[in-house]
């Protein structure tokens, strides 16, 4: 072996020896904190590195819990079984996020049970919990959990099945709270479903893909509610009446399917929303122009430039009265490109207006080259939700080179 050779493999070493002494001079604080930042499947495994960081995982008071990497459901499960079991009982269970993706397998009802017991006998503060099952009912013990600042659901029963939230819970702690693919029912009362109004302390409220059983309406009432966010990808018609008198922001992702009837929005100050339309029918586009007919005092607006396709959908928009945004001081249009699937929704609406075959044959021309539509922003669209408030300060962001926002916990 060459001189060189020796030279660089003694330089490896030593390199290898320095970071190893880098490490141990960490205090476990410090290193507890790295660990926090790794899946526990990653941190579990750092217990080989020596025999200071054999317990060290055990005292983390975090858990992340992802099947990513695990090749069948059993595995993980068996993992995740035996890493609660030999955590330090001793340390309080501040955050468990479990997440078992739909190629990894289906969760047992006992495997639900033994995650939820554990992190409510220790006390847990933020609680995640998303799957895949055979079943729809989760352990009522997690809404009557005295110390939760933070839920999050997302569970998806097979065969359509939808889990339901209760129509009332016992969370006095809980501030946040995140929603997917559950369902809200009326009360025997016949009335509208109100399943947050026992919340005293919650300030914000994701809703993601959820439906409403019953009367078909959803009372959000809340009066420490400050930020509301709603995704929606399905055709999940109901009606949502806000009695939020804190509400500050107001976000939406999806398509537009539920109407604001009976709200009182006069403190909301910041809207968003990314509006999407995959197959043409005309309530959206009225609900979407209806939402900013309702949000009269706000001050900032950010939309999507589909949003505002969208909105010109509208037969005979800039000529419809609208008395809204007089108070804006901000509107922000993020500049993405359309969706193939909306794009074809506005050749489909096109093609419905043209007046000819020769006509209807230049537009499917247009819009298979990408001509049509030719600009982003619809002409006069601007000025329409300016008539109101000329003096705010317009940005246009360009995010075509941004993923797209996700529509999913």
């Amino acid at each position: 072996m060459s001189n060189s050779a020796t030279e660089r493999r003694k330089k490896l070493k030593f390199s290898e020896i320095e970071t190893r002494d880098r490490f141990s001079d960490l205090s476990d604080c410090v290193i507890l904190h790295i660990l926090l930042f790794l899946n526990a499947n990653d941190a579990v495994r750092t217990c080989v590195l020596s025999s200071r960081w054999k317990n060290l995982w055990k005292l983390l008071p975090e858990l992340t819990l992802h099947s990513t990497g695990f090749q069948t459901c059993k595995i993980f499960t068996n993992f995740v079984s035996s890493t609660l079991s030999l955590h330090d009982p001793s340390i309080p269970l501040q955050a468990l996020d479990f997440n078992l993706a739909k190629a990894t397998g289906l969760l047992e009802p006992c495997i639900l049970n033994m995650i939820v017991n554990y992190a409510i006998s220790h006390n847990i503060r933020r609680l995640g919990l998303c799957f895949y099952s055979d079943f729809a009912k989760i352990p009522d013990s997690i809404f009557s959990c005295q110390t939760l600042t933070h839920l999050k659901l997302a569970i998806f029963p097979r065969r359509g099945h939808k889990t339901r939230f209760p129509e009332s819970s016992n969370l006095p702690a809980l501030t946040i709270l995140q929603l997917e693919n559950l369902k809200f029912c009326a009360g025997d009362n016949g009335r509208a479903a109100e399943p947050f109004s026992t919340l005293n302390k919650l300030k914000s409220l994701l809703i993601s893909n959820c439906t409403v059983y019953g009367t078909g309406t959803l009372c959000i009432s809340s009066a420490t509610l400050v930020n509301l966010t709603l995704h929606n990808q399905f055709s999940n018609f109901y009606t949502i009446e806000l009695r939020t008198p804190s509400l500050c922001t107001f976000a939406f992702t999806g398509t537009p399917y539920q109407e604001l009837s009976g709200s009182d929005v006069s403190s909301l100050e910041h809207v968003e929303i990314y509006a999407e339309v995959i197959r043409y029918q005309r309530e959206p586009p009225l609900i979407l122009f209806n939402w900013l007919r309702e949000f009269r005092n706000i001050k900032s607006l950010t939309v999507s430039a589909t949003t505002l396709r969208i909105l010109y959908l509208i037969p005979n928009l800039l000529k419809i009265n609208f008395p809204s945004l007089g108070n804006l001081e901000s509107l922000r249009v993020k500049m993405e490109p359309f969706s193939d699937e909306f794009r074809m929704t506005l050749c489909h609406v096109m093609l419905r207006k043209a007046k000819s075959k020769k006509e209807s044959a230049n537009l499917r021309r247009t819009f298979r080259e990408g001509l049509e539509p030719s600009s982003l922003i619809p002409d006069g669209i601007m000025d329409f939700l300016l008539q109101n408030s000329p003096m705010a300060k317009v940005d246009f962001i360009d995010c075509s080179r941004k993923p797209r926002r996700p529509t999913h916990l």
